[in-house]
Formats: C-alpha cells, sequence, structure tokens
C-alpha cells in the first residue's frame, strides 16, 4: 500500500508552519551570509544574491534528476513527483523577461536587507504601491478605488518609520538610504514580476509544457541565475578572487549561502503550496502576519530593536497592506448584505 502521510487539512498546517519558519530563516541566513563577506560596504552583496539564486538552480536540477519533488515532506506527505519540463527555446526565451524581474526582485531584496534588515522589511511592505502604479502604467490593472484609497496609508506608514527624534524632541527622517532605494526598487521588480506571470501563464500551451508552478518557479531561478552572472563579473568581478578564497575556507559562509539558497526555493514551494488552496482573505492575513513574525524575528536575531517610529510606522502600513487587500472583499461582502 503507497504511503499516503499525514491528511490535506494537517499538511496545510504544517505547510504555513514551514512557510513562515522558512521565510524567517532565510532573513537569518542572508544577514549571517552578507556579513561573512563583510557587511554591505563589503561590495559583495551581488555575488551572494547570485550565488544564492546559484543554488537554486543546483537543487532544481537534482530534483529533476531524481524525479521527485521533497517538499511535501513538509508536511509530512510522500514527495511528489517531478519531471524536467517539456519547453521548449521559444518557451524559455518567452519566459525571460519574468525571469529577469524574479532575478532583479531577488537581488534587490537581498541588497535592502543588506542594509537594514528591520527597515527593509518595512519597505518591502509598500510593494502594494508598486504594484497599482506598475499595473496601471503597463498592464492595464488599475487597483479600484477603494484600494487606491489605502496606499496614501501604506506610504504615510513607510514615511512614519523614516523618522527619528532628536534630542531636542524634533523629528528629522533618518533611514538607511540602502534599504529604502534597493527596497523599492525590489517591490518594483516584484510588481513586473507579477504582470509578467500573468502574461505567460495566460498561454495555455506553455502552462501546459511546463507542467506545474513547481517547474515554472525552478526553471525561473535557473534563468535569474543565469541573467545575474555577467552582473556579478560587471559589477563586482574585481572581488571575486576574495569571495572564492572566503569561500574555500570559512564554514560560516559555506552554510549561511548554501542554506539561504535552499531557505529561499524551498518557503517559496511552501508558500505556493498553501496559497493555492486557500481563499483570498485567508492568503492575503497570511501574507501579512508573516512580514509581521519576521520583523520581530530578525529584531531579535540581530538584536536591533525597532525604534517606536519604526514600530508604529511598521503597524500603520501593514495595516494598510492588509486593508488594501481585504477592502473590496469587505465591501463586496457588505453589499451583499444590504441586498439580502
Amino acid at each position: 500500500m503507497a504511503f499516503k502521510g499525514a491528511p490535506d487539512s494537517v499538511a496545510l498546517i504544517l505547510f504555513f508552519v514551514f512557510w513562515y519558519a522558512g521565510n524567517m530563516k532565510y532573513n537569518e541566513y542572508n544577514t549571517a551570509a552578507l556579513n561573512a563577506v563583510g557587511g554591505k560596504t563589503s561590495g559583495l552583496t551581488m555575488t551572494v544574491a547570485t550565488m544564492q539564486l546559484g543554488v537554486c538552480a543546483v537543487y532544481a536540477m537534482i530534483m529533476w534528476a531524481i524525479k521527485l519533488n521533497p517538499a511535501k515532506l513538509f508536511g509530512l506527505q510522500a514527495p511528489a513527483k517531478q519531471s524536467m519540463p517539456n519547453v521548449t527555446q521559444a518557451d524559455l526565451i518567452k519566459s525571460m523577461k519574468l525571469a529577469f524581474c524574479a532575478a532583479g526582485a531577488h537581488a534587490a531584496t537581498v541588497f535592502a536587507l543588506g542594509g537594514d534588515p528591520l527597515f527593509g522589511q518595512i519597505v518591502k511592505a509598500a510593494e502594494p504601491v508598486l504594484a497599482a502604479i506598475v499595473g496601471t502604467v503597463f498592464y492595464n490593472k488599475a487597483p479600484t478605488f477603494y484600494k487606491v484609497c489605502c496606499l496614501p496609508i501604506i506610504v504615510g506608514g513607510v514615511a512614519f518609520a523614516s523618522l527619528k527624534k532628536g534630542g531636542d524632541g524634533s523629528y528629522s527622517l533618518k533611514f538607511d538610504v540602502t534599504a529604502l532605494v534597493f527596497g523599492m526598487l525590489a517591490n518594483a521588480f516584484a510588481a513586473f514580476k507579477g504582470g509578467e506571470n500573468s502574461k505567460l501563464m495566460a498561454d495555455k500551451g506553455i502552462a501546459e509544457r511546463y507542467g506545474g508552478v513547481g517547474n515554472q518557479f525552478a526553471v525561473t531561478q535557473i534563468l535569474g541565475f543565469i541573467i545575474l552572472l555577467p552582473i556579478m563579473y560587471a559589477t563586482e568581478g574585481a572581488k571575486l578572487p576574495f569571495f572564492f578564497d572566503k569561500l574555500k575556507t570559512d564554514s560560516s559562509l559555506q552554510f549561511n549561502l548554501v542554506m539561504s539558497g535552499l531557505a529561499f526555493f524551498i518557503y517559496n514551494e511552501l508558500a505556493t503550496y498553501t496559497l493555492k488552496v486557500t481563499g483570498a482573505v485567508t492568503a492575503s492575513v497570511a501574507n501579512t502576519a508573516k512580514r509581521v513574525i519576521v520583523m520581530v524575528y530578525m529584531a531579535a536575531v540581530t538584536g536591533k530593536a525597532l525604534t517606536d517610529e519604526q514600530k508604529m510606522g511598521s503597524g500603520i502600513a501593514i495595516t494598510g497592506v492588509l486593508l488594501y487587500a481585504l477592502i473590496d472583499d469587505l465591501l463586496k461582502s457588505k453589499k451583499k448584505t444590504k441586498a439580502a
């Protein structure tokens, strides 16, 4: 008799738990890997980001070689079968836009979190603002009026988190520029990634040849790695000998680089497992809760407490994100109740 494992309801709870845990550990391993090469001023942040995708690429190829995806083991279920996708050269070319945006979002996020892991997370919470702008301008997908009304709350929260109280009681803007600039750049890339993903998967032929979102994600990471390689050599090539010498001897760098890549791949897969079987409301709440939990966890790991302004600002921004995600459904339910 074939091993069936835990019931789907139990597996779903475990996927949620390990999605959150994987995201937290990714942030921790990523910070440790960056610190191992000298931190945000080392000039090796792009190298770390690229090598993480390299780990993802190797992991994907191992899955295809053994024809099994072990991710479902986190839900105490049997590994799913996963064979190499039957994509054509034309399919890969069409996938390059998505891969470029995904690689850009990943690299920019690594830069942002390297600048300030806590403030970087706050800035990342403003992703719906960029998604609304990009969707409206480039994909003809404008948010509703009510969603637009939520955007100032998100922006205001991030702005408030950027304030610092001086000794005389007055406030001034003080924040990590790297975290702000690259956090917003990551949000922009993520917005384009969402648009390109929708366009690509609208082609039923490509979707069928990929054979599932797992394969699509794996191919995207491999293409992203290939895209980032020349950028890494162009921007940090002079320091690569130092990086590889350190990689040979520094066990901390070896461990955290590999584990950050694996955690990134696996938590994204677990997020897919959970979100595709939950409703939009549950997904929105889960994503919002994840940001709060990751910030609290990283504050504990780094020993850097959030300032009062950052606590209030992040709370305002995250509330705005939650409202943005839910407001249409809430108002729709209210209208239905009145009609009844």
